[in-house]
């Protein structure tokens, strides 16, 4: 069996990474989602929960008693020192939990779909990177829509990170996200062929 390929797959919020996952997951890829991975680590009963209640208190809980990650992402949004505590609690079982998935994947190409993963350099470590872009009004529209955000604090949180054209410059793949659902079949689908003939 051919070596099994780790390939990052990333882009700012609304970029339409999410869409891409889905994509690569219907032609066969494995779609481990950072996202998923860091609910699935601050569930009730496990360390990381305890550790977030202990440090932010009430704020970080929901009614239904799970952590409250918009609340909690809104706290510690603006406050660099709460932001790092938080990511001290969390980024290392995100990894460990990460790294157990892929360990136990059986598909040829797993794909890891992350928001910072140019940003934190994990990108150095995969097999490859896929960045989607899109123009930043489209962005904007999406998040919006699918979020309920307002235009204003989308558009804080994509001045937040890491500049599109940064990641691109990192990418063994960019998916340009920018005209309709089967320009990016097309993409996507010339980016599979490449991985399998790679």
């Amino acid at each position: 069996m051919a070596r099994r390929r780790v390939i990052g797959l990333t882009g700012n919020i609304g970029s339409g990474k999410s869409t891409v996952a889905r994509m690569l997951g219907e032609l066969g890829a494995d779609v481990i989602d950072a996202d998923q991975v860091a609910r699935d680590v601050v569930k009730p009963g496990l360390p990381a929960f305890d550790e977030i209640v202990a440090e932010f208190g009430p704020v970080s809980l929901a009614k239904d008693g799970t952590i409250d990650r918009k609340a909690l992402g809104a706290h510690v949004f603006g406050d660099p020192l709460a932001r790092r505590r938080l990511e001290a609690i969390t980024h290392p079982r995100i990894a460990m939990e990460t790294q157990r998935r892929i360990g136990a994947s059986k598909a040829a190409v797993v794909v890891y779909e992350a928001t910072l993963l140019v940003e934190n350099g994990i990108h150095k470590g995969l097999d490859g990177l896929i960045v989607v872009t899109s123009p930043e009004a489209q962005q904007v529209a999406r998040v919006v829509a699918r979020d309920g955000m307002a235009e204003e604090e989308v558009e804080r949180r994509l001045a937040a990170q890491l500049p599109a054209a940064k990641k691109a410059a990192e990418a063994d793949w960019v998916v340009k996200n920018e005209g309709s659902l089967a320009d990016l079949q097309r993409q996507v689908e010339a980016v599979w062929k490449e991985l399998h003939e790679g």
